[in-house]
């Protein structure tokens, strides 16, 4: 699997004010030393689009909360 994602370092490094912070595409590829069939291969594609945790998460982002406690 290769993954790539395009980023703007400019908000990261917070030298860019209106620069996002994080990434803006991200983009899977998965190589298969495979003789299936191409309608397998898109099953197999749709069914882990479907319940890959993490491909999940990232496209239906959570509610998230940062918050500081003082101990």
């Amino acid at each position: 699997m290769t993954a790539e994602g395009d980023l703007d370092f400019r908000g990261t490094l917070g030298v860019a004010k209106d620069a996002p912070v994080g990434f803006a595409d991200i983009r899977l590829k998965f190589e298969l030393d495979t003789d299936a069939p191409q309608d397998q291969l898109d099953t197999l594609l749709k069914l882990t689009e479907r319940y890959c945790v993490v491909l999940q998460t990232l496209k239906h982002s959570p509610k998230t909360e940062a918050k500081l406690v003082r101990t």
